[in-house]
């Protein structure tokens, strides 16, 4: 029997039920990161982003004057980006995979996904991704990682709730490490936040990744609504979820009311 990690592509579809949630918690990207992708990018007009959720990645995009066709799967993220982008000429959305989405033709100066890739089957998406691109045009990728605290006494008591009632369920789960800017670049980590191990395999070229590094800070309840907007913590029983959060909860109160966390976000590029 497989052991569940709460990351199968089934549970993609787990954040249409929190969209409003999902939009206000969920963390955003540096400026300098997009500044870098323009720069990387031979000039352009039209743009595909993959799993757009709701919207957080689309406006720089937008806003450097990108035509951008989202691919969303889930309806009601679908219907937020209709509302959000209503009237904006530039902005369509397909409601799909992208493994399944049909688009019009084959000549996109840019594709890129935030923090969504993960959910894409490589073997399909990365000769897509090839196929719709122009000659010369961009495949961008980026995320954020969670980097767990370098101990602390509030880190250590939210390592013992998961100790309860995480790893309880998820029996192979390890205890979280902080990673340097030089293990993001092995290829069992870009496995890990991509599902693929490097982008020239699939005949891209031109490849780097940089990385970007910030502390954010969250109150007990918004740290909590951002647990749950992660697909491994919504998968859980709902006994187990609830006395996680509780126990979190309970902790961050105790210290003070206030969670920082510190992230890397990475970004990967390519070109066709």
């Amino acid at each position: 029997m497989t052991e569940k990690t709460g990351w199968e592509r089934e549970n993609r579809v787990h954040f249409d039920e929190i969209v409003d949630v999902y939009d206000k918690v969920r963390v955003g990207y540096p400026s300098e990161l997009f500044e870098d992708i323009f720069a990387y990018a031979s000039p352009g007009e039209r743009a595909i982003e993959i799993g757009a959720g709701t919207g957080k990645a689309t406006v720089p995009f937008l806003d450097r004057g990108y035509n951008v066709t989202a691919v969303e799967i889930g309806e009601n993220m679908v219907d937020f980006l209709t509302r959000r982008f209503a009237g904006n000429e530039n902005f369509s959305v397909i409601n799909d995979s992208f493994e399944n989405a049909v688009f019009s033709d084959e000549n996109y100066d840019i594709i890129y996904a935030a923090t969504a890739f993960h959910w894409v089957d490589a073997e399909i998406g990365c000769p897509k991704v090839l196929q719709l691109l122009k000659k010369g045009g961009t495949f961008a990728l980026f995320r954020y990682n969670h980097q767990p605290s370098n101990g602390g006494a509030l880190y250590d008591e939210i390592q013992v709730c998961y100790e309860r009632h995480y790893n309880t369920y998820y029996t192979k789960s390890k205890k979280p490490s902080r990673k340097s800017h030089s293990d993001f670049l092995k290829p069992a980590e870009i496995y890990t936040s991509f599902r693929f191990n490097d982008m020239e395999q699939y005949g891209f070229s031109h490849t780097a990744m940089k990385f970007y590094d910030a502390t954010l800070e969250y109150a007990a309840d918004d740290y909590i609504a951002l647990l749950d907007t992660n697909s491994d913590h919504r998968a859980l029983p709902e006994v187990n979820r609830e006395n996680l959060y509780a126990d979190i909860r309970e902790a961050i109160v105790r210290h003070g009311g206030v969670h920082r966390s510190d992230y890397t976000y990475q970004l990967y590029l390519g070109r066709k």
